[in-house]
């Protein structure tokens, strides 16, 4: 590894394995989400050694995350769901070969007449709103839809090759009302499922399940599961059940050099506003990474580092490019050493659920916001 001011390592391996734990627990095929350049892990490492295991399908949100995987090489399957109208990527995903999403007459026909351009035919993913009001189209419309698509299916201008939906509690800590939502979503996908049968439309794969439901919903596996923050090696729900509970390893370790190791005298305040305030003379540490880099600035004041195996508190406001440590109990702690945010939890670091629990977060915002002045190295 390359020296740097703070690193970000990267387990690749790790997601392998998450991915294999994860496919093999739903017992159905899993698509692979590498939306938000893998998560905040990198995309341009992530996506190939997916493949090279043998991932079928892999998910992206944007057109240009989809583009992005093409000229890097990748020519399987990928799904990309998320479209603003007159993006030419759009008809550029189209002649890619890249599978999309419909929520709307508006997409449909775009999408059909970048196919019709080139001459070829787009393979669309059918999305329903069940219930989590976001993108999809709701199932009191899908009767018009369905009389927009039935010609360009017999055209040839589209393949129905998905439906899909999403869904909006899976993951909750209660798990009855976890389980009300699901069956209910189901009940409303199922119907939208024989509404597009009744017309002759059949498609090649029905998706519903994220990672929660790949682990706890059964009933929502149908042909295959989307696999997000579990393949990162991070829980959909802690509360739940922890990474350790689940047997997936997070993967993001991220770490720094301290710069800088004084004593300052009783009294000191530290950092902006002075919101922790020395009671004895007291050892600290500088470590230079701050909410620039992605360290929450939230996070002031309620977590711990890690350093030569122990944690010490982070004290004061957490600070663009850096932030303090108490190495009261870290007397040889001198410039240089490395202190660890957070991992996989197995050094006595936190994890970033851990972090996400102390910030009233989420662990997908801990590790996708961690930002590029921090460089990646893979293993």
């Amino acid at each position: 590894m390359s020296f740097a001011r703070a690193q970000v390592l990267v387990n690749t391996g790790a997601i392998v394995n998450n991915y294999a734990t994860i496919a093999q627990r739903a017992g159905v095929k899993a698509m692979a989400v590498v939306k938000a350049d893998a998560y905040g892990h990198g995309v341009s490492h992530v996506a190939p050694a997916l493949r090279a295991h043998g991932v079928e399908w892999l998910g992206v949100a944007l057109p240009a995350e989809a583009l992005a995987l093409r000229a890097s090489g990748d020519t399987g399957n990928v799904l990309c769901w998320l479209s603003t109208p007159g993006d030419p990527a759009i008809a550029q995903c189209v002649v890619g070969g890249i599978d999309l999403s419909v929520s709307s007459t508006r997409e449909l026909n775009e999408i059909s007449r970048a196919a019709q351009a080139a001459g070829v035919t787009a393979n669309i993913h059918l999305k329903v709103d069940t219930g989590l009001s976001r993108n999809g189209v709701m199932i009191s419309n899908l009767p018009e839809l369905i009389d927009v698509l039935l010609p360009l299916v017999h055209d040839g201008n589209v393949h129905l090759r998905g439906v899909w939906t999403h869904l909006a509690s899976a993951d909750d800590q209660n798990i009855a009302l976890a389980e009300s939502s699901v069956h209910s979503q189901i009940d409303i996908f199922d119907h939208a499922l024989s509404l597009l049968a009744g017309a002759g439309l059949n498609p090649d794969i029905r998706h519903m399940g994220n990672t929660a439901a790949a682990l706890w919903h059964r009933s929502a596996h149908y042909d295959l599961v989307r696999v997000g923050i579990g393949l990162y090696g991070l829980s959909p729900n802690p509360q739940r059940e922890t990474s350790a509970d689940l047997g997936i390893t997070p993967a993001m370790t991220v770490s720094a050099h301290l710069s800088n190791v004084k004593t300052i005298p009783a009294g000191s305040g530290v950092s902006y506003s002075h919101t922790w305030i020395a009671q004895e003379d007291t050892r600290v540490g500088l470590v230079p990474v701050g909410y620039a880099d992605g360290i929450p600035r939230s996070a002031s004041g309620l977590v711990e580092i890690a350093i030569n195996g122990q944690l010490v508190p982070q004290v004061g406001r957490i600070a663009m490019d850096q932030c303090v440590i108490n190495l009261g109990n870290q007397p040889n702690a001198q410039v240089g050493d490395v202190v660890t945010l957070f991992g996989p939890g197995f050094a006595g670091e936190l994890t970033a659920d851990q972090w996400a629990a102390r910030t009233g977060t989420i662990g997908y915002e801990i590790v996708t916001r961690i930002g590029l002045r921090i460089p990646k190295d893979y293993v």
